[in-house]
């Protein structure tokens, strides 16, 4: 894997979250693909059958929403999210990590003020009972996207700290990927003789 020392209890840490950041490719991939077989049928509804799934639509928004905020989990974890490091990344070393500190301080800042109010909203819909219009599911599923995927994203980057700081995030999902193809492929073969 990229990144620093991954020895210790904390390396080991390190990896069993990097193990459970297959799971959100994962269900955004099955979301996606659920939401193009639910416009796939709602296509062949409306223009075959003239009668359309009318909360499609509705469902759809609220699948993009959690595909967004699962998205953006993975893309913290990386350390690939959009970000001005022209001026870091061409500073000298401890002043380059300092400039990552103050970054990475400030995204964990962010998300502790998005958390916040985001429990509150999703604990006021929990109270009401409030469903959507047309398809009637519970408000707390898409208002639930924004507090899941902001303290997902500050639990990653708390995670990475360290990797943050010293700018060495990237590709380590890949990384984990590869090594578990790899072994399955080992395993294949070794099952084979």
């Amino acid at each position: 894997m990229n990144g620093g020392d991954k020895s210790g209890a904390w390396g080991g840490v390190v990896d069993a979250v990097a193990r459970v950041m297959t799971v959100p490719r994962a269900i955004i991939g099955a979301l996606i693909l659920f939401s193009i077989a639910l416009n796939f049928a709602n296509v062949i509804g409306r223009y075959v059958f003239l009668s359309p799934i009318i909360w499609a639509e509705e469902v759809m928004i609220y699948i993009m929403v959690w595909c967004v905020f699962i998205g953006a989990i993975l893309v913290s974890w990386d350390g690939r999210h959009l970000k001005m490091d022209l001026v870091s990344a061409s500073m000298p070393s401890p002043w380059k990590e300092a400039v990552n500190l103050v970054a990475v301080i400030a995204f964990i800042t962010v998300c502790g003020f998005v958390i916040v109010p985001s429990f509150e909203a999703v604990s006021l819909f929990a109270r009401l009972g409030q469903r959507s219009t047309v398809a009637g599911i519970p408000m707390v599923i898409p208002h639930a996207a924004i507090l899941i995927g902001f303290t997902c994203m500050l639990i990653g980057v708390a995670v990475r700290l360290r990797d943050h700081v010293a700018g060495v995030t990237e590709g380590d999902v890949e990384d984990l990927l590869q090594d578990l193809a790899d072994g399955s492929d080992d395993a294949r073969e070794g099952g084979g003789e």
